[in-house]
Protein backbone atom coordinates (compact mmCIF):
# COMPACT_ATOMS: atom_id res chain seq x y z
CA UNK A 1 0.00 0.00 0.00
CA UNK A 2 1.37 3.26 -1.14
CA UNK A 3 2.18 6.32 1.68
CA UNK A 4 -0.48 8.37 0.50
CA UNK A 5 -3.02 5.84 0.25
CA UNK A 6 -2.35 4.97 4.17
CA UNK A 7 -2.20 8.46 5.16
CA UNK A 8 -5.57 9.00 3.61
CA UNK A 9 -6.99 5.75 4.85
CA UNK A 10 -5.82 6.57 8.49
CA UNK A 11 -6.85 10.17 8.50
CA UNK A 12 -10.38 9.07 6.92
CA UNK A 13 -10.65 6.63 10.21
CA UNK A 14 -9.91 8.94 12.64
CA UNK A 15 -12.56 11.59 11.60
CA UNK A 16 -15.44 8.87 11.49
CA UNK A 17 -15.13 8.36 15.56
CA UNK A 18 -13.91 12.36 16.29
CA UNK A 19 -15.13 11.89 20.41
CA UNK A 20 -13.53 8.46 20.90
CA UNK A 21 -10.72 9.48 19.22
CA UNK A 22 -10.30 13.02 21.16
CA UNK A 23 -10.90 11.78 24.48
CA UNK A 24 -8.21 9.24 23.73
CA UNK A 25 -5.98 11.58 22.38
CA UNK A 26 -7.00 13.96 25.40
CA UNK A 27 -5.61 11.06 27.61
CA UNK A 28 -1.99 10.62 26.23
CA UNK A 29 -1.87 14.76 26.61
CA UNK A 30 -2.86 14.29 30.29
CA UNK A 31 0.13 12.04 30.57
CA UNK A 32 2.49 13.74 28.88
CA UNK A 33 1.69 17.12 30.62
CA UNK A 34 1.95 15.59 33.70
CA UNK A 35 5.60 13.77 32.83
CA UNK A 36 6.84 17.58 31.24
CA UNK A 37 5.54 19.28 34.43
CA UNK A 38 6.89 17.36 37.21
CA UNK A 39 10.63 16.91 35.02
CA UNK A 40 10.55 20.78 34.38
CA UNK A 41 9.98 21.01 37.98
CA UNK A 42 13.33 18.79 38.68
CA UNK A 43 15.49 20.42 36.29
CA UNK A 44 14.73 23.94 37.08
CA UNK A 45 15.66 23.12 40.74
CA UNK A 46 18.85 21.59 39.34
CA UNK A 47 19.43 25.09 36.89
CA UNK A 48 18.44 27.11 40.59
CA UNK A 49 21.52 25.29 42.29
CA UNK A 50 23.92 25.26 39.58
CA UNK A 51 23.02 28.99 38.84
CA UNK A 52 23.52 30.58 42.46
CA UNK A 53 27.20 28.01 42.67
CA UNK A 54 28.46 29.36 39.41
CA UNK A 55 27.43 32.74 40.24
CA UNK A 56 29.22 32.90 43.22
CA UNK A 57 32.47 31.73 41.55
CA UNK A 58 32.47 28.58 43.66
CA UNK A 59 32.52 26.21 40.88
CA UNK A 60 36.29 27.41 39.88
CA UNK A 61 37.52 27.59 43.53
CA UNK A 62 39.54 25.11 45.27
CA UNK A 63 40.33 25.67 48.99
CA UNK A 64 43.63 24.21 50.53
CA UNK A 65 44.50 23.67 54.08
CA UNK A 66 47.66 22.23 55.56
CA UNK A 67 46.95 18.38 56.43
CA UNK A 68 46.32 18.80 59.87
CA UNK A 69 43.66 21.16 59.76
CA UNK A 70 41.64 19.55 57.28
CA UNK A 71 37.86 19.24 58.55
CA UNK A 72 37.32 15.85 59.64
CA UNK A 73 40.18 14.92 60.18
CA UNK A 74 40.11 13.72 56.12
CA UNK A 75 43.68 14.18 54.94
CA UNK A 76 43.09 14.08 51.17
CA UNK A 77 39.97 16.44 50.80
CA UNK A 78 36.66 15.56 49.80
CA UNK A 79 37.94 12.41 47.28
CA UNK A 80 38.41 8.82 48.69
CA UNK A 81 41.44 8.84 45.67
CA UNK A 82 42.98 12.50 47.18
CA UNK A 83 42.45 10.94 50.63
CA UNK A 84 44.84 7.81 49.50
CA UNK A 85 47.26 9.77 47.50
CA UNK A 86 47.57 12.10 50.63
CA UNK A 87 48.20 9.02 53.15
CA UNK A 88 51.75 8.90 51.42
CA UNK A 89 53.00 12.09 51.11
CA UNK A 90 54.23 13.75 54.22
CA UNK A 91 52.55 17.13 55.47
CA UNK A 92 54.01 20.25 54.66
CA UNK A 93 53.46 23.53 56.30
CA UNK A 94 50.89 26.70 54.22
CA UNK A 95 53.38 28.92 54.15
CA UNK A 96 54.49 31.77 51.78
CA UNK A 97 57.01 28.94 49.79
CA UNK A 98 53.96 26.96 49.50
CA UNK A 99 51.97 29.45 47.97
CA UNK A 100 54.69 30.33 45.24
CA UNK A 101 54.55 26.49 44.49
CA UNK A 102 50.42 26.67 43.78
CA UNK A 103 50.42 29.66 42.25
CA UNK A 104 53.56 28.55 39.52
CA UNK A 105 50.46 25.00 38.65
CA UNK A 106 49.31 25.04 35.43
CA UNK A 107 45.69 27.15 35.07
CA UNK A 108 45.97 28.52 38.27
CA UNK A 109 45.09 32.27 38.02
CA UNK A 110 45.41 33.61 41.79
CA UNK A 111 46.24 32.20 44.93
CA UNK A 112 44.57 34.16 47.79
CA UNK A 113 44.69 33.63 51.66
CA UNK A 114 41.63 33.26 53.35
CA UNK A 115 41.70 35.79 55.99
CA UNK A 116 38.68 35.53 58.64
CA UNK A 117 38.62 37.02 62.09
CA UNK A 118 35.92 38.32 64.96
CA UNK A 119 36.53 41.73 65.70
CA UNK A 120 34.10 44.64 67.58
CA UNK A 121 32.51 47.32 64.73
CA UNK A 122 31.99 50.83 66.62
CA UNK A 123 29.90 53.46 65.41
CA UNK A 124 29.54 55.55 68.18
CA UNK A 125 27.26 54.67 70.30
CA UNK A 126 26.75 51.75 69.19
CA UNK A 127 28.88 48.47 68.59
CA UNK A 128 28.46 44.91 67.22
CA UNK A 129 30.61 41.62 67.11
CA UNK A 130 31.00 40.44 63.81
CA UNK A 131 32.72 38.03 61.46
CA UNK A 132 35.25 40.13 59.07
CA UNK A 133 36.63 38.58 55.57
CA UNK A 134 39.14 39.69 53.43
CA UNK A 135 37.85 39.77 49.75
CA UNK A 136 40.01 39.85 46.95
CA UNK A 137 38.84 42.04 43.48
CA UNK A 138 37.85 38.88 41.88
CA UNK A 139 35.47 38.46 44.64
CA UNK A 140 33.65 41.68 42.61
CA UNK A 141 31.52 39.99 39.94
CA UNK A 142 30.70 37.10 42.14
CA UNK A 143 27.23 36.88 43.78
CA UNK A 144 28.41 37.59 46.79
CA UNK A 145 27.87 41.36 46.23
CA UNK A 146 24.48 41.32 44.35
CA UNK A 147 22.01 43.99 44.68
CA UNK A 148 25.00 46.13 46.43
CA UNK A 149 24.31 49.33 47.15
CA UNK A 150 27.42 51.55 46.81
CA UNK A 151 30.65 50.66 45.18
CA UNK A 152 33.33 48.02 45.36
CA UNK A 153 36.76 49.08 46.95
CA UNK A 154 38.51 51.62 45.28
CA UNK A 155 41.92 50.43 45.31
CA UNK A 156 43.75 46.80 46.97
CA UNK A 157 44.77 48.49 49.89
CA UNK A 158 42.14 51.46 50.27
CA UNK A 159 40.84 51.64 53.61
CA UNK A 160 37.15 50.70 52.68
CA UNK A 161 34.89 48.48 54.10
CA UNK A 162 31.64 46.86 52.69
CA UNK A 163 29.06 45.58 55.52
CA UNK A 164 26.50 42.92 55.24
CA UNK A 165 22.90 43.97 55.30
CA UNK A 166 22.06 42.73 58.90
CA UNK A 167 25.12 44.17 60.16
CA UNK A 168 24.37 47.73 58.56
CA UNK A 169 21.00 47.55 60.27
CA UNK A 170 22.38 47.17 63.98
CA UNK A 171 24.71 49.81 63.31
CA UNK A 172 21.88 52.51 62.10
CA UNK A 173 20.03 54.47 64.51
CA UNK A 174 16.50 53.44 64.42
CA UNK A 175 14.51 54.73 61.67
CA UNK A 176 17.28 54.69 59.42
CA UNK A 177 18.22 52.84 56.20
CA UNK A 178 20.95 50.43 56.17
CA UNK A 179 22.36 52.34 53.49
CA UNK A 180 22.37 55.94 55.42
CA UNK A 181 25.98 54.16 56.33
CA UNK A 182 27.30 54.30 53.40
CA UNK A 183 30.25 57.78 53.65
CA UNK A 184 30.50 57.35 56.93
CA UNK A 185 33.53 55.57 59.14
CA UNK A 186 33.31 52.36 61.41
CA UNK A 187 36.15 51.92 63.91
CA UNK A 188 36.82 48.33 63.81
CA UNK A 189 38.74 46.73 67.06
CA UNK A 190 40.46 43.36 67.11
CA UNK A 191 43.29 41.53 68.28
CA UNK A 192 46.55 42.14 66.69
CA UNK A 193 49.88 39.54 66.72
CA UNK A 194 53.35 41.18 67.63
CA UNK A 195 56.19 39.02 66.91
CA UNK A 196 58.16 38.29 70.00
CA UNK A 197 62.06 39.06 69.55
CA UNK A 198 64.81 35.90 69.14
CA UNK A 199 65.47 34.73 73.45
CA UNK A 200 69.06 36.27 72.79
CA UNK A 201 67.30 40.20 72.59
CA UNK A 202 64.80 38.96 75.28
CA UNK A 203 67.79 37.99 77.78
CA UNK A 204 68.96 40.86 80.68
CA UNK A 205 71.81 43.17 80.43
CA UNK A 206 73.24 40.89 83.26
CA UNK A 207 72.92 37.57 82.16
CA UNK A 208 75.32 35.11 80.77
CA UNK A 209 76.25 34.98 76.69
CA UNK A 210 74.51 32.03 75.45
CA UNK A 211 75.06 30.35 72.37
CA UNK A 212 72.26 31.02 69.27
CA UNK A 213 71.86 29.34 66.62
CA UNK A 214 72.14 30.74 63.01
CA UNK A 215 68.38 29.40 62.44
CA UNK A 216 67.00 30.84 65.78
CA UNK A 217 63.86 32.95 65.35
CA UNK A 218 61.79 34.71 67.82
CA UNK A 219 59.61 32.29 70.00
CA UNK A 220 56.18 33.57 69.33
CA UNK A 221 53.86 36.60 69.00
CA UNK A 222 51.83 38.54 71.95
CA UNK A 223 48.44 39.14 71.28
CA UNK A 224 47.39 43.31 71.86
CA UNK A 225 44.56 45.48 70.96
CA UNK A 226 44.65 47.55 68.18
CA UNK A 227 41.43 49.48 66.17
CA UNK A 228 41.66 51.19 62.74
CA UNK A 229 39.05 53.12 60.84
CA UNK A 230 37.34 52.34 57.51
CA UNK A 231 34.99 54.27 55.34
CA UNK A 232 31.76 52.09 54.77
CA UNK A 233 31.84 52.45 50.61
CA UNK A 234 29.06 49.67 49.74
CA UNK A 235 26.15 47.75 51.75
CA UNK A 236 24.81 44.24 50.36
CA UNK A 237 21.02 43.23 51.20
CA UNK A 238 20.03 41.96 54.24
CA UNK A 239 19.04 37.94 54.69
CA UNK A 240 15.64 38.74 55.53
CA UNK A 241 15.20 40.02 51.98
CA UNK A 242 16.46 37.43 50.03
CA UNK A 243 20.25 38.84 49.62
CA UNK A 244 22.89 38.89 51.37
CA UNK A 245 26.61 36.96 50.69
CA UNK A 246 26.77 33.46 49.39
CA UNK A 247 30.15 31.46 49.15
CA UNK A 248 33.06 30.53 50.97
CA UNK A 249 33.83 33.88 52.92
CA UNK A 250 30.40 34.29 54.40
CA UNK A 251 31.07 37.25 56.76
CA UNK A 252 29.23 40.67 57.95
CA UNK A 253 32.14 43.10 56.91
CA UNK A 254 34.41 42.50 54.07
CA UNK A 255 37.81 44.46 54.02
CA UNK A 256 40.10 44.47 50.71
CA UNK A 257 41.94 41.46 51.02
CA UNK A 258 45.66 43.41 51.21
CA UNK A 259 44.52 45.14 54.15
CA UNK A 260 43.57 42.24 55.78
CA UNK A 261 47.02 40.51 55.63
CA UNK A 262 48.51 43.63 56.72
CA UNK A 263 46.32 44.14 59.75
CA UNK A 264 48.09 40.78 61.28
CA UNK A 265 44.86 39.61 63.36
CA UNK A 266 44.71 36.89 65.52
CA UNK A 267 43.28 33.69 63.88
CA UNK A 268 41.80 30.70 64.67
CA UNK A 269 44.92 28.72 63.73
CA UNK A 270 47.66 30.34 64.82
CA UNK A 271 47.56 29.13 68.82
CA UNK A 272 47.70 25.14 66.80
CA UNK A 273 50.75 26.73 64.57
CA UNK A 274 52.34 27.29 67.16
CA UNK A 275 52.45 23.92 69.17
CA UNK A 276 54.05 22.39 65.74
CA UNK A 277 57.50 21.43 65.75
CA UNK A 278 57.52 21.57 61.62
CA UNK A 279 58.56 25.08 60.63
CA UNK A 280 57.59 27.47 58.61
CA UNK A 281 58.71 30.33 55.72
CA UNK A 282 57.72 33.11 56.35
CA UNK A 283 53.87 33.60 57.03
CA UNK A 284 51.87 31.05 57.26
CA UNK A 285 48.38 30.50 56.56
CA UNK A 286 45.44 29.05 57.69
CA UNK A 287 44.13 28.56 54.16
CA UNK A 288 44.38 29.27 51.14
CA UNK A 289 41.71 30.02 47.90
CA UNK A 290 43.01 29.09 44.94
CA UNK A 291 41.12 30.25 41.34
CA UNK A 292 41.08 28.38 38.07
CA UNK A 293 41.27 28.82 34.73
CA UNK A 294 38.00 27.42 34.18
CA UNK A 295 35.53 24.46 36.25
CA UNK A 296 37.47 21.73 34.22
CA UNK A 297 41.00 22.92 35.53
CA UNK A 298 40.13 21.96 39.06
CA UNK A 299 40.64 17.87 39.52
CA UNK A 300 44.01 18.36 38.09
CA UNK A 301 45.11 20.78 40.23
CA UNK A 302 43.46 19.41 43.39
CA UNK A 303 45.64 16.59 42.56
CA UNK A 304 48.55 18.79 41.69
CA UNK A 305 47.79 19.94 45.42
CA UNK A 306 47.34 16.78 47.14
CA UNK A 307 50.65 15.37 45.93
CA UNK A 308 52.31 18.58 47.71
CA UNK A 309 51.24 17.54 51.07
CA UNK A 310 48.29 19.53 51.54
CA UNK A 311 44.50 18.58 51.62
CA UNK A 312 42.23 20.66 48.75
CA UNK A 313 38.51 20.60 48.52
CA UNK A 314 36.03 22.25 45.99
CA UNK A 315 32.36 22.24 45.43
CA UNK A 316 32.48 20.27 42.19
CA UNK A 317 33.24 17.83 44.93
CA UNK A 318 29.93 18.03 46.07
CA UNK A 319 28.16 19.02 42.89
CA UNK A 320 28.76 15.42 41.91
CA UNK A 321 27.04 13.74 44.60
CA UNK A 322 23.97 16.58 44.35
CA UNK A 323 23.92 15.83 40.66
CA UNK A 324 23.85 12.36 41.33
CA UNK A 325 20.88 13.31 43.58
CA UNK A 326 18.99 15.14 41.16
CA UNK A 327 19.25 12.18 38.71
CA UNK A 328 17.53 9.66 41.08
CA UNK A 329 15.30 12.65 41.55
CA UNK A 330 14.19 13.11 38.19
CA UNK A 331 14.12 9.38 37.57
CA UNK A 332 11.58 9.03 40.73
CA UNK A 333 9.33 12.17 38.91
CA UNK A 334 9.49 10.57 35.34
CA UNK A 335 8.05 7.08 36.56
CA UNK A 336 5.92 8.86 38.74
CA UNK A 337 4.67 11.06 35.31
CA UNK A 338 4.80 8.26 33.27
CA UNK A 339 2.15 6.63 35.05
CA UNK A 340 -0.85 8.83 33.86
CA UNK A 341 0.88 7.76 30.09
CA UNK A 342 0.51 4.07 31.03
CA UNK A 343 -3.04 4.71 31.81
CA UNK A 344 -3.59 6.63 28.49
CA UNK A 345 -2.01 3.40 26.47
CA UNK A 346 -5.15 1.11 27.64
CA UNK A 347 -7.56 4.06 26.17
CA UNK A 348 -5.28 3.92 22.95
CA UNK A 349 -5.52 0.08 22.99
CA UNK A 350 -9.20 0.29 23.73
CA UNK A 351 -10.11 2.39 21.18
CA UNK A 352 -8.00 0.01 18.62
CA UNK A 353 -9.86 -2.77 19.31
CA UNK A 354 -12.83 -0.92 19.14
CA UNK A 355 -12.17 -0.34 15.44
CA UNK A 356 -11.10 -3.42 14.61
CA UNK A 357 -15.07 -4.52 15.44
CA UNK A 358 -16.63 -1.63 13.62
CA UNK A 359 -14.29 -1.94 10.73
CA UNK A 360 -13.97 -5.69 9.99
CA UNK A 361 -15.87 -5.81 6.71
CA UNK A 362 -13.42 -2.70 5.67
CA UNK A 363 -10.61 -4.78 6.52
CA UNK A 364 -12.10 -7.71 4.75
CA UNK A 365 -12.38 -5.64 1.79
CA UNK A 366 -8.90 -4.48 1.95
CA UNK A 367 -7.83 -7.91 2.04
CA UNK A 368 -9.99 -9.00 -0.85
CA UNK A 369 -8.46 -6.26 -2.87
CA UNK A 370 -4.96 -7.02 -2.60
CA UNK A 371 -3.92 -5.69 1.19
CA UNK A 372 -1.20 -7.87 3.07
CA UNK A 373 -0.85 -8.50 6.56
CA UNK A 374 1.61 -6.11 6.70
CA UNK A 375 -0.33 -3.13 5.50
CA UNK A 376 -3.11 -3.63 7.74
CA UNK A 377 -0.66 -3.74 10.38
CA UNK A 378 0.96 -0.21 8.96
CA UNK A 379 -2.71 1.53 9.28
CA UNK A 380 -3.52 0.43 12.43
CA UNK A 381 0.10 1.61 13.34
CA UNK A 382 -0.64 4.93 11.43
CA UNK A 383 -3.61 5.61 13.48
CA UNK A 384 -2.02 4.96 16.72
CA UNK A 385 1.15 6.98 16.14
CA UNK A 386 -1.18 10.43 14.95
CA UNK A 387 -2.94 9.95 18.27
CA UNK A 388 0.43 10.12 20.03
CA UNK A 389 1.93 12.72 17.76
CA UNK A 390 -0.86 14.89 18.61
CA UNK A 391 -1.49 13.95 22.25
CA UNK A 392 2.50 14.33 22.75
CA UNK A 393 2.23 17.43 21.50
CA UNK A 394 -0.64 18.93 23.39
CA UNK A 395 1.29 17.18 26.28
CA UNK A 396 3.60 19.10 25.94
CA UNK A 397 2.09 22.68 25.52
CA UNK A 398 -0.49 21.79 28.50
CA UNK A 399 2.71 20.58 30.74
CA UNK A 400 4.00 23.84 29.79
CA UNK A 401 1.25 25.55 31.00
CA UNK A 402 0.96 23.60 34.49
CA UNK A 403 4.28 24.78 34.76
CA UNK A 404 4.17 28.36 34.77
CA UNK A 405 1.28 28.14 36.38
CA UNK A 406 3.23 25.88 39.55
CA UNK A 407 5.57 29.27 39.26
CA UNK A 408 3.52 32.18 39.02
CA UNK A 409 2.32 30.54 42.04
CA UNK A 410 5.55 29.69 44.04
CA UNK A 411 6.77 33.56 42.73
CA UNK A 412 3.57 35.21 44.07
CA UNK A 413 3.73 33.00 47.62
CA UNK A 414 7.88 33.69 48.19
CA UNK A 415 7.23 37.79 47.40
CA UNK A 416 4.35 37.71 49.86
CA UNK A 417 7.09 36.57 52.45
CA UNK A 418 9.14 38.80 51.75
CA UNK A 419 12.09 37.00 49.79
CA UNK A 420 13.48 37.19 46.36
CA UNK A 421 11.54 34.88 44.04
CA UNK A 422 13.83 32.34 42.19
CA UNK A 423 13.38 30.41 39.02
CA UNK A 424 12.39 26.91 40.40
CA UNK A 425 10.67 25.99 36.10
CA UNK A 426 12.33 24.84 33.13
CA UNK A 427 11.62 23.23 30.11
CA UNK A 428 14.53 22.41 27.94
CA UNK A 429 14.06 21.46 24.18
CA UNK A 430 15.02 18.15 24.93
CA UNK A 431 12.79 17.48 27.44
CA UNK A 432 10.39 18.89 24.77
CA UNK A 433 11.61 16.28 21.66
CA UNK A 434 12.10 13.61 24.25
CA UNK A 435 8.15 14.02 25.56
CA UNK A 436 7.04 14.00 22.48
CA UNK A 437 9.18 11.08 20.51
CA UNK A 438 7.91 9.42 24.30
CA UNK A 439 4.50 9.21 23.82
CA UNK A 440 4.80 8.19 19.97
CA UNK A 441 6.60 5.47 21.31
CA UNK A 442 4.04 4.30 23.70
CA UNK A 443 1.45 4.71 21.06
CA UNK A 444 3.15 2.66 18.30
CA UNK A 445 3.51 -0.37 21.43
CA UNK A 446 0.31 0.41 22.43
CA UNK A 447 -1.45 -0.28 19.21
CA UNK A 448 1.18 -4.19 18.54
CA UNK A 449 -1.83 -5.62 19.67
CA UNK A 450 -4.70 -4.56 18.05
CA UNK A 451 -2.56 -3.97 14.66
CA UNK A 452 -1.76 -7.49 14.96
CA UNK A 453 -5.29 -8.82 15.66
CA UNK A 454 -6.39 -6.86 12.69
CA UNK A 455 -3.76 -8.26 10.35
CA UNK A 456 -4.63 -11.84 11.62
CA UNK A 457 -8.78 -11.51 10.30
CA UNK A 458 -9.34 -13.88 7.93
CA UNK A 459 -11.00 -12.14 4.97
CA UNK A 460 -13.58 -14.70 4.08
CA UNK A 461 -14.43 -14.15 7.96
CA UNK A 462 -14.37 -10.09 7.66
CA UNK A 463 -16.54 -10.19 4.78
CA UNK A 464 -19.65 -11.84 6.30
CA UNK A 465 -19.67 -10.37 9.36
CA UNK A 466 -22.46 -7.88 9.92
Amino acid sequence: MKLGDLTELAARNLREAVLRNSLTTLGISVGVASLVALLSLGVGLQQLVDRSVARAGLFDTISVRSRQSAPFGQPGGGRREARDTAEQVPPKPLDDAARREIAALPNVLEVNPEIRFTAEARREPISQLVMVAGMAASSQSSGTLDGLNGHFFSGPEAGEAILQGDLAKRLVDAGQAPASLLGQEITLRFAQRQALPPPSEQAPADAPNQAVGPDEEAMGFSIVPSEKKFLVVGVTPASDSGGGPVGFNNAGMYLPLAIAEKLQVVQQSDLRDMSRSNRAEGTRYAALNIRASSPTAVAEIESHVTHMGFAAFSLIDVTRNLRTFFAIFDLFLGIFGSLALAVASLGIINTLVMAILERRREIGVLKALGAADRDIRQLFFAEAGVMGLAGGVFGVLLGWAIGRAIQFATLLYLKRQGVTPPNIWSVPWWLVGGAIVFAVIVSLASGIYPATRAARLDPVEALRYE
